[in-house]
Protein backbone atom coordinates (compact mmCIF):
# COMPACT_ATOMS: atom_id res chain seq x y z
CA UNK A 1 0.00 0.00 0.00
CA UNK A 2 1.41 3.37 -1.02
CA UNK A 3 0.91 5.53 2.20
CA UNK A 4 2.66 8.79 0.83
CA UNK A 5 0.13 8.57 -2.32
CA UNK A 6 -2.14 11.79 -2.17
CA UNK A 7 -5.89 10.76 -2.30
CA UNK A 8 -8.42 13.58 -3.49
CA UNK A 9 -10.88 13.91 -1.46
CA UNK A 10 -14.89 12.66 -2.34
CA UNK A 11 -16.73 15.45 -3.43
CA UNK A 12 -20.46 15.78 -1.65
CA UNK A 13 -23.37 15.22 -3.74
CA UNK A 14 -23.79 19.15 -3.30
CA UNK A 15 -20.39 19.90 -4.30
CA UNK A 16 -21.18 17.94 -7.48
CA UNK A 17 -24.63 19.35 -8.10
CA UNK A 18 -22.95 23.14 -7.96
CA UNK A 19 -19.92 21.77 -10.33
CA UNK A 20 -22.42 20.71 -12.64
CA UNK A 21 -24.91 23.64 -12.20
CA UNK A 22 -22.02 25.92 -13.09
CA UNK A 23 -21.06 24.01 -15.84
CA UNK A 24 -24.11 24.34 -17.62
CA UNK A 25 -24.45 27.56 -17.62
CA UNK A 26 -20.81 28.05 -18.57
CA UNK A 27 -21.78 25.92 -21.76
CA UNK A 28 -24.87 26.69 -22.53
CA UNK A 29 -23.80 30.83 -22.14
CA UNK A 30 -20.16 29.86 -24.41
CA UNK A 31 -23.07 28.52 -27.07
CA UNK A 32 -25.41 31.36 -26.81
CA UNK A 33 -23.33 34.26 -26.89
CA UNK A 34 -21.35 33.15 -29.39
CA UNK A 35 -24.24 31.99 -31.85
CA UNK A 36 -26.39 35.08 -31.03
CA UNK A 37 -24.38 37.81 -29.36
CA UNK A 38 -24.86 39.13 -25.74
CA UNK A 39 -27.54 41.85 -26.30
CA UNK A 40 -29.90 39.29 -28.52
CA UNK A 41 -29.76 36.89 -25.08
CA UNK A 42 -31.76 37.18 -22.25
CA UNK A 43 -31.25 35.66 -18.96
CA UNK A 44 -34.80 34.04 -19.52
CA UNK A 45 -33.34 31.65 -22.53
CA UNK A 46 -30.02 30.58 -20.58
CA UNK A 47 -31.35 29.31 -18.21
CA UNK A 48 -34.27 27.84 -20.35
CA UNK A 49 -31.46 26.22 -22.36
CA UNK A 50 -29.34 25.32 -19.55
CA UNK A 51 -32.44 23.38 -17.73
CA UNK A 52 -32.16 25.78 -14.33
CA UNK A 53 -33.50 28.28 -12.91
CA UNK A 54 -32.97 32.13 -12.84
CA UNK A 55 -31.82 31.57 -9.28
CA UNK A 56 -29.16 29.28 -9.82
CA UNK A 57 -27.85 31.94 -12.69
CA UNK A 58 -27.60 34.80 -10.54
CA UNK A 59 -26.50 32.46 -7.39
CA UNK A 60 -23.61 31.77 -9.53
CA UNK A 61 -22.93 34.43 -11.87
CA UNK A 62 -25.08 37.44 -10.10
CA UNK A 63 -26.64 37.36 -14.09
CA UNK A 64 -26.21 37.52 -17.58
CA UNK A 65 -23.51 39.65 -17.48
CA UNK A 66 -21.59 37.86 -14.92
CA UNK A 67 -22.29 34.70 -16.96
CA UNK A 68 -20.21 36.66 -20.17
CA UNK A 69 -17.07 37.72 -17.93
CA UNK A 70 -17.16 33.80 -16.96
CA UNK A 71 -17.41 32.94 -20.65
CA UNK A 72 -14.72 35.54 -21.63
CA UNK A 73 -12.23 34.60 -18.95
CA UNK A 74 -12.38 31.12 -20.36
CA UNK A 75 -11.57 31.66 -23.57
CA UNK A 76 -9.17 33.89 -22.66
CA UNK A 77 -7.61 31.40 -19.83
CA UNK A 78 -7.41 28.94 -23.32
CA UNK A 79 -5.79 30.94 -25.12
CA UNK A 80 -2.76 31.95 -23.12
CA UNK A 81 -2.52 28.12 -22.33
CA UNK A 82 -2.31 27.52 -26.06
CA UNK A 83 -0.20 30.47 -26.82
CA UNK A 84 2.65 29.19 -24.36
CA UNK A 85 2.54 25.36 -25.21
CA UNK A 86 3.15 26.75 -28.99
CA UNK A 87 5.71 28.64 -27.26
CA UNK A 88 7.54 26.06 -25.18
CA UNK A 89 7.11 23.27 -27.96
CA UNK A 90 9.00 25.77 -30.88
CA UNK A 91 12.66 24.62 -31.14
CA UNK A 92 15.33 26.69 -31.87
CA UNK A 93 15.78 30.52 -30.36
CA UNK A 94 13.98 33.21 -29.26
CA UNK A 95 12.81 34.83 -32.05
CA UNK A 96 11.57 31.53 -33.77
CA UNK A 97 9.64 30.57 -30.37
CA UNK A 98 8.36 34.49 -30.46
CA UNK A 99 6.65 33.68 -33.97
CA UNK A 100 4.94 30.46 -32.80
CA UNK A 101 3.55 32.27 -30.32
CA UNK A 102 2.06 34.96 -32.83
CA UNK A 103 1.23 32.23 -35.20
CA UNK A 104 -0.66 30.55 -32.45
CA UNK A 105 -2.41 33.84 -31.79
CA UNK A 106 -3.73 34.75 -34.78
CA UNK A 107 -4.67 30.85 -35.17
CA UNK A 108 -6.88 31.60 -32.11
CA UNK A 109 -8.03 34.78 -32.76
CA UNK A 110 -9.41 33.89 -36.08
CA UNK A 111 -11.62 31.28 -34.35
CA UNK A 112 -15.42 31.92 -34.51
CA UNK A 113 -15.78 31.91 -30.69
CA UNK A 114 -12.75 34.10 -29.43
CA UNK A 115 -13.42 36.11 -32.14
CA UNK A 116 -17.18 36.73 -31.23
CA UNK A 117 -16.67 36.21 -27.12
CA UNK A 118 -13.29 38.50 -26.68
CA UNK A 119 -12.47 40.71 -29.31
CA UNK A 120 -15.77 41.77 -31.01
CA UNK A 121 -18.52 41.19 -28.05
CA UNK A 122 -16.30 41.43 -25.13
CA UNK A 123 -15.53 45.27 -25.86
CA UNK A 124 -19.01 46.33 -25.43
CA UNK A 125 -20.73 43.54 -22.85
CA UNK A 126 -17.91 44.44 -20.47
CA UNK A 127 -17.16 48.20 -20.91
CA UNK A 128 -13.34 49.01 -22.22
CA UNK A 129 -11.79 49.56 -18.88
CA UNK A 130 -12.75 45.54 -17.46
CA UNK A 131 -12.16 44.58 -21.31
CA UNK A 132 -8.80 45.95 -21.15
CA UNK A 133 -8.09 44.45 -17.54
CA UNK A 134 -9.19 41.62 -18.03
CA UNK A 135 -7.03 41.02 -21.66
CA UNK A 136 -4.00 42.44 -19.91
CA UNK A 137 -3.98 39.80 -16.74
CA UNK A 138 -4.01 36.72 -19.21
CA UNK A 139 -1.96 38.23 -22.29
CA UNK A 140 -0.15 41.20 -21.15
CA UNK A 141 2.58 39.39 -19.49
CA UNK A 142 3.16 36.53 -21.96
CA UNK A 143 2.94 39.11 -24.46
CA UNK A 144 6.01 41.55 -22.68
CA UNK A 145 7.75 38.39 -21.93
CA UNK A 146 7.76 36.89 -25.75
CA UNK A 147 8.73 40.50 -26.64
CA UNK A 148 11.73 41.04 -23.85
CA UNK A 149 12.95 37.34 -25.51
CA UNK A 150 12.90 38.70 -29.06
CA UNK A 151 14.36 42.19 -28.54
CA UNK A 152 16.51 41.74 -25.72
CA UNK A 153 16.78 42.61 -22.08
CA UNK A 154 17.93 46.05 -22.91
CA UNK A 155 14.81 46.98 -25.63
CA UNK A 156 14.86 50.75 -27.44
CA UNK A 157 11.44 51.10 -26.65
CA UNK A 158 9.52 50.16 -23.18
CA UNK A 159 8.30 46.85 -22.98
CA UNK A 160 4.74 48.03 -22.36
CA UNK A 161 4.42 50.41 -25.20
CA UNK A 162 5.89 48.09 -27.53
CA UNK A 163 3.41 45.00 -26.36
CA UNK A 164 0.84 47.68 -27.03
CA UNK A 165 1.65 48.20 -30.33
CA UNK A 166 1.85 44.61 -31.38
CA UNK A 167 -1.04 43.68 -29.46
CA UNK A 168 -3.53 46.55 -31.47
CA UNK A 169 -1.66 45.04 -34.83
CA UNK A 170 -2.49 41.35 -34.32
CA UNK A 171 -5.65 42.07 -33.25
CA UNK A 172 -6.08 43.82 -36.53
CA UNK A 173 -5.01 41.25 -38.29
CA UNK A 174 -6.85 38.58 -37.02
CA UNK A 175 -10.34 40.26 -37.69
CA UNK A 176 -8.88 40.73 -41.04
CA UNK A 177 -7.59 37.40 -41.17
CA UNK A 178 -11.43 35.92 -40.01
CA UNK A 179 -13.13 37.33 -43.17
CA UNK A 180 -10.63 36.80 -45.80
CA UNK A 181 -11.60 34.68 -48.34
CA UNK A 182 -8.64 32.10 -47.68
CA UNK A 183 -8.18 32.93 -44.04
CA UNK A 184 -4.75 30.30 -44.04
CA UNK A 185 -3.29 32.18 -46.41
CA UNK A 186 -3.77 35.44 -44.91
CA UNK A 187 -2.56 34.53 -41.43
CA UNK A 188 1.02 33.35 -43.04
CA UNK A 189 0.84 37.02 -44.68
CA UNK A 190 0.16 38.48 -41.26
CA UNK A 191 3.04 36.32 -39.61
CA UNK A 192 5.43 37.42 -42.52
CA UNK A 193 4.11 40.86 -41.90
CA UNK A 194 4.49 40.84 -37.90
CA UNK A 195 8.62 39.57 -38.67
CA UNK A 196 8.69 42.12 -40.53
CA UNK A 197 8.06 44.76 -38.20
CA UNK A 198 10.06 42.89 -34.96
CA UNK A 199 12.70 42.80 -36.89
CA UNK A 200 12.69 46.67 -38.11
CA UNK A 201 11.83 47.67 -34.33
CA UNK A 202 15.64 45.44 -33.67
CA UNK A 203 17.24 46.69 -36.41
CA UNK A 204 16.39 50.68 -35.18
CA UNK A 205 17.06 49.75 -30.96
Amino acid sequence: MCYTCRVEPVKSRREQYVESTRAALLDTGRRHFTERGFADVSAEELVRAAGLTRGALYHHFNGKQGLFEAVFEEFEDEAAQRIAAAIAGEGGDAWHRGIAGIRAFLDICAEPGYRQIVLLQGPIALGWPRWRELDQRYLGALLEDGLTAILGAAPAHPPPLTAAALYGALTELALTIADAADPAQARDQAVQLVAAMLKGVRTFQ
